[in-house]
C-alpha cells in the first residue's frame, strides 16, 4: 500500500523523503519493524520509542512517523534516518496516528460493520455479553471486544486491555468481516478514549451504563472530571447514543452529545430535551427460579417485557442497555427475551450451582461492588448468605477494610481467604480485612487456602443458602510471589460439589 494512501485521513507533515513509496506493514513495536515497514514512534509513559528509530532504520523500515519535532531528535538519529533515505512524517499525536493508520491499513473495517460501543464504570462486560446473547439468539453473527478478551464467533483471543491497542482492534474487526460478522460489540474504556485506542472506529451506537469515581491515578486520569470527560467523548463520535437516565452523572455525560439520543430507566421520567425516545420500566419482580436468580421486567408499552437470568437491580440496567440497543437494531422481541433469559457471563454474577442452595461467582473486589452485590443477594431472601473472599496484595489497604466491613454487615458468614496475594503474606492481608469486619460483629472464619475455603463453604451449605465466591470472577489464576498459578473459582466450586455429592 502506498504511504500517501495510508495517510489519507491522518493530519501530517512530510519532513523528508517521499510519500510515493510502498509500505509492507504498520508497526509500533520496534522489534517488529522490517523491510518496507512503517514504524510509528510514540513518547509513552515509560518508554519513548523515538529512541529506537536508529534500530528500525537498520532493520529496513521504509518510513517512520514521529510526534516530536525533527529538531528535537538527537543528531545521530537524524543522520541515521537521512543516510538510510527513510521517509519521515511528523504527526501531531503518535497514538492518534497509530489508530488512523491502522484503520487505513485494514481497509476501514469498522465502516462495514455495525459497531456498538458500551462505556461506563460498571456493567460494560455484562452488558456486552447480554447483547451478544441476544444477537446469537436472533441468529446474527457478531464479534466482541472487551475485558474478557476478543470473541469472533466461536474463537477466543486474549487481550491485555479492555479496549486493546488500535492496531489490534482494526485487525480483529477485519477478521470479523472475513468470518461473516455483521456486528462488533465492544467495551470502550475511558483510557481507551483518552489515549486514542478508540480513534478510527466508526461507532454506530454508543451506550452509557453509569459512572462513579475510578481509574484515577498517574497513568490513567488526574481527576474525576477528566475521567467523565473521556467517557462523554464517545457520544460525540457515534450516530445514536443510548443513555441510562437514572444515573446521577447522566446530565453531565449527556451535555456535550452530538448524536441522536435515546434513554432508558426504571419508572416514568420526563424526557430530557433532545431525547427522541425513552424506554421506561414500570414493574420489577425479583425471582428465584429453582436456584436461578433473576428479575422479571415489564415496560410501559409491553414491547420489551423480559426475564433476565442474572440477579439484582444493576443487572436490570445492564439488561436494559442491551435490550434497548437490540430493539433499535431491529432484533425481534422474542430473540431479546430468549437471549436475556439464559445469559451467562463468566465471573459476573455467574451461577455455578443451583438446587437446594445456590453458589455463584462474582468479580466484586472493592467495598462498593461488594456491598452492592450483597445487598442484591439479600433481596432474594436466602436462608443464609455466605461469602468467600480475600483481597489483593500490594494494593491500597483501605479496600480490605471496606470489603471486610461490607461482608460483616451483610453476610451471615464471612469466609476470609486468599486472593492474589502477590508479594504480601495472606495472613497480613486477612488481618487488614478483619479491621473492617470485626467491628460489625459479623460471624467469620479464616481459611487462608482459597481452595479449602471454597470446599468448606460447599461442604457446610444448608438448604436455601446463597454462597457467593467473590473478588476474582473470571480470573483463571492466583498470583503468588510474582508467579501465576492456574486457579478458577468456578472450577473449584464444581470440584467441591462433585466431591461432596451436592449441587
Amino acid at each position: 500500500m502506498q504511504l500517501t494512501a495510508l495517510l489519507e485521513r491522518t493530519p501530517y507533515t512530510l519532513i523528508r523523503g517521499s510519500g510515493d513509496i510502498d509500505i509492507t506493514g504498520v508497526v509500533y513495536d520496534s522489534r517488529k519493524a522490517g523491510p518496507g515497514s512503517l514504524f510509528i514512534a510514540i513518547n509513552g509513559f515509560r518508554t519513548d520509542s523515538h529512541n529506537f528509530l536508529p534500530k528500525v532504520a537498520e532493520q529496513g523500515a521504509a518510513a517512520v512517523v514521529i510526534e516530536k519535532n525533527w529538531s528535537e531528535l538527537p543528531a545521530v538519529t537524524r543522520r541515521v534516518l537521512s543516510d538510510a533515505d527513510i521517509t519521515v512524517v511528523k504527526a501531531g499525536n503518535g497514538r492518534e496516528a497509530l489508530a488512523l493508520l491502522s484503520a487505513a491499513w485494514f481497509g476501514y473495517p469498522t465502516e462495514k460493520l455495525t459497531v456498538i460501543g458500551m462505556t461506563g464504570t460498571k456493567g460494560k462486560t455484562t452488558s456486552t455479553h447480554m447483547l451478544m446473547a441476544i444477537l446469537e439468539a436472533a441468529g446474527k453473527k457478531a464479534g466482541m471486544i472487551g475485558t474478557n478478551g476478543i470473541r469472533v464467533l466461536d474463537e477466543h483471543f486474549t487481550t491485555k486491555n479492555t479496549t486493546p491497542e488500535p492496531y489490534d482492534i482494526q485487525r480483529y474487526a477485519a477478521y470479523m468481516l472475513e468470518k461473516g460478522c455483521e456486528y462488533m460489540v465492544m467495551e470502550v474504556s475511558s483510557t481507551g478514549i483518552k489515549y486514542h485506542r478508540a480513534d478510527g472506529i466508526d461507532f454506530d451506537y454508543g451506550v452509557y451504563t453509569n459512572l462513579s469515581p475510578d481509574h484515577i491515578g498517574p497513568d490513567e486520569h488526574p481527576d474525576f472530571a477528566d475521567y467523565l470527560a473521556s467517557k462523554a467523548k464517545l457520544f460525540t463520535r457515534c450516530r445514536i447514543g443510548i443513555f441510562n437516565r437514572d444515573d446521577e452523572h447522566f446530565p453531565e455525560i449527556y451535555a456535550g452529545h452530538s448524536c441522536r439520543a435515546v434513554s432508558f430507566g426504571v419508572g416514568e421520567k420526563p424526557f430530557t430535551e433532545g431525547v427522541t425516545d425513552d424506554y421506561a420500566v414500570t414493574e420489577l419482580s425479583y425471582e428465584n427460579r429453582g436456584g436461578s436468580l433473576g428479575t422479571q421486567i415489564r415496560t410501559a408499552n409491553g414491547r420489551l417485557d423480559f426475564y433476565v437470568g442474572m440477579p439484582g437491580l444493576f443487572n436490570v440496567y445492564n439488561a436494559l442497555s442491551a435490550a434497548v440497543t437490540a430493539d433499535l437494531l431491529g432484533i425481534p422481541a422474542e430473540a431479546i427475551r430468549e437471549g436475556l433469559a439464559g445469559v451467562r457471563v463468566n465471573g459476573r454474577m455467574e451461577v455455578v450451582l443451583r438446587g437446594d442452595f445456590t453458589a455463584l461467582v462474582d468479580y466484586a473486589h472493592n467495598g462498593v461492588s461488594a456491598r452492592t452485590l450483597l445487598e442484591t443477594l439479600r433481596a432474594y431472601d436466602p436462608a443464609r448468605l455466605v461469602v468467600v473472599f480475600g483481597c489483593g496484595g500490594n494494593r491500597d489497604p483501605h479496600r480490605r477494610y471496606e470489603m471486610g466491613e461490607a461482608s460483616g454487615k451483610y453476610a451471615d458468614l464471612s469466609i476470609v481467604t486468599a486472593d492474589n496475594s502477590r508479594f504480601e503474606s495472606v495472613e497480613s492481608i486477612m488481618k487488614d480485612i478483619h479491621i473492617g469486619l470485626d467491628p460489625t460483629g459479623g460471624k467469620s472464619v479464616d481459611i487462608p487456602d482459597r481452595r479449602e475455603a471454597i470446599r468448606y463453604a460447599i461442604k457446610h451449605a444448608e438448604k436455601g443458602d446463597i454462597i457467593a465466591v467473590i473478588g476474582k470472577g473470571h480470573e483463571d489464576y492466583q498470583e503468588v510471589e510474582g508467579v501465576r498459578h492456574h486457579f478458577l473459582d468456578r472450577e473449584e466450586i464444581e470440584n467441591a460439589a462433585k466431591e461432596f455429592g451436592v449441587g
